[in-house]
């Protein structure tokens, strides 16, 4: 996807919601990362989940309807001209979810299930894999290896942090450099790398305070792109707020982040 190779040597964001929670906020999210995005010349996918298959209470939001949604990610691909990515879960949906989006996400906890990543590839559509946090960067070559035979060679690989003991996740940048020689674009998820998963409220926790300081340090280290989920009002979104930035915030930080990538160039 030519999304992916910016004329001034800038890095690309993938950025959006978790997930959807209504065309309205949806819209009206990436109208403002438009705008913002092309100020910068930064390329910019939307980001967001049709579904949310993980979670860790049976009791948490999930979506509000898988077409529903999917018609929602096309409305915002048709309405503001940009690519939209979403993640699946199961190998049946990525036939229905790449009618309505350019990029089918894989999420780290399945990165390594071949039936998935076989759909995923067999599509046409961009393959973007999230490195599991229990996998060592080395090992993410068998999973992109997977892709390939299957016919797909535009894939990104996403680092996500590595599990640290059993509430924390840590980001070993070496990884970037590393998955990089598998000669694909490799992006840094900034919020998810700052999760705290199983709190014992059943309810993941986060430090947004440090998004700041995980992104600058992504783009130091020569990510290609960013992926930073972000929300008008994290504190009432609907999945994974403790660890999103606000939407207001999102100019300041990437103005800055393009001046640290104008000096590494």
């Amino acid at each position: 996807m030519n999304i992916r190779y910016s004329k001034n040597g800038n890095f690309f964001l993938m950025a959006g919601p978790c997930v959807i929670e209504g065309e309205e906020m949806a819209l009206n999210i990436a109208e403002k990362i438009v705008t913002i995005t092309e100020k910068l010349r930064i390329p910019y996918i939307f980001k967001g989940s049709y579904r949310k298959a993980n979670r860790s209470r049976s009791d948490s939001f999930t979506g509000i309807g898988d077409e529903k949604a999917l018609k929602i990610l096309q409305k915002v691909r048709n309405t503001f001209g940009i690519p939209v990515v979403t993640d699946i879960h199961e190998s049946g949906e990525a036939a229905s979810a790449a009618e309505y989006v350019d990029i089918l996400q894989i999420p780290a906890f399945l990165c390594r299930q071949t039936d998935l990543l076989t759909a995923a590839a067999k599509t046409g559509k961009t393959v973007n894999i999230k490195k599991g946090q229990f996998l060592s960067p080395e090992a993410m070559k068998f999973t992109v290896q997977k892709v390939m035979d299957a016919g797909c060679n535009d894939v990104m690989l996403t680092e996500r942090g590595s599990t640290f003991g059993y509430r924390d996740l840590i980001v070993d940048y070496r990884g970037i450099p590393i998955m990089q020689q598998f000669g694909f674009p490799v992006i840094l998820d900034v919020t998810h790398s700052l999760q705290q998963p199983n709190q014992t409220s059943g309810v993941t926790g986060g430090m947004p305070a440090l998004i700041e300081t995980i992104a600058r340090a992504g783009i130091a280290v020569g990510a290609d792109g960013l992926f930073i989920e972000t929300h008008p009002r994290p504190e009432e979104a609907k999945s994974d707020g403790a660890n999103m930035l606000k939407l207001d915030a999102l100019e300041s930080l990437l103005t800055k982040l393009v001046r640290i990538r104008e000096a590494i160039l």
